[in-house]
């Protein structure tokens, strides 16, 4: 299996193994990190592996195949996703005019304000340990970012793109985008991402980018609720 066709468990094994929680059937993000869990195969006993690892009333994601639901689990939402791989010519993608800035612990709350007040639901206060985030500021203020999230080897997955709705129409987010795939792609590393279906306006953006698609892949919300 390639793997960006598992890559919540590719990750979780390979370079945030020391951010993973499990077993060698199942894992998780550490609770403060990611709502995000992989198994190592799509399987009964995977998924019992992982029920201790959540506490009732808990959600987390699973991304991609996954096997029938144990007692005990509801499945709350699916999220089709297109999964794209960055541009092989980084020449067209567009430099960036404006400073872009390294986030850090310091800047981890107001990333967790601007990223929540877009995209709810999938960034921790600590999602940050992930990987590196970089930002844009006007007058002080952190008005854009993007960072990484799955990193796995040979990969690193594009997250958190956001913009405050009173900062649109510049360009920023392309600019992070850019600034990403160039610094992932001169340590041998292939950018990705993931954009819902349903979001046809990114869809088109990435694509307009020179983002290629790879395949689909369905991100599964799931709650134990005992």
């Amino acid at each position: 299996m390639h793997p960006l066709d598992n890559p919540a468990w590719s990750a979780l094994t390979t370079e945030q193994a020391n951010i993973a929680v499990g077993n060698d059937e199942a894992k998780r993000y550490a609770p403060d990190i990611l709502p995000f869990a992989g198994l190592a195969r799509p399987e009964a006993a995977a998924a019992a592996s992982l029920d201790p690892l959540f506490t009732p009333g808990e959600t987390f994601y699973l991304i991609g195949d996954i096997p029938p639901l144990p007692a005990g689990w509801r499945l709350e939402n699916e999220l089709p996703c297109a999964q794209l791989l960055a541009p092989e010519n980084l020449h067209c993608m567009q430099q960036a005019t404006e400073p872009i800035v390294p986030l850090g612990p310091a800047d981890r709350d107001e990333m967790f304000q601007l990223i929540n007040s877009t995209q709810p639901g999938y960034y921790h206060r600590e999602t940050r340990q992930t990987g590196a985030y970089f930002g844009i500021r006007r007058q002080g203020r952190l008005v854009s970012m993007a960072g990484e999230r799955m990193r796995m080897t040979g990969f690193s997955e594009l997250s958190a793109i956001c913009t405050d709705p009173g900062f649109t129409g510049h360009g920023y987010a392309q600019q992070l985008i850019a600034w990403l795939c160039r610094k992932q792609v001169a340590g041998g590393i292939t950018p990705f991402l993931h954009v819902s279906l349903v979001n046809q306006r990114a869809l088109r953006l990435y694509v307009h980018l020179g983002f290629r698609h790879r395949r689909e892949i369905t991100f599964r919300r799931i709650r134990k609720t005992s």
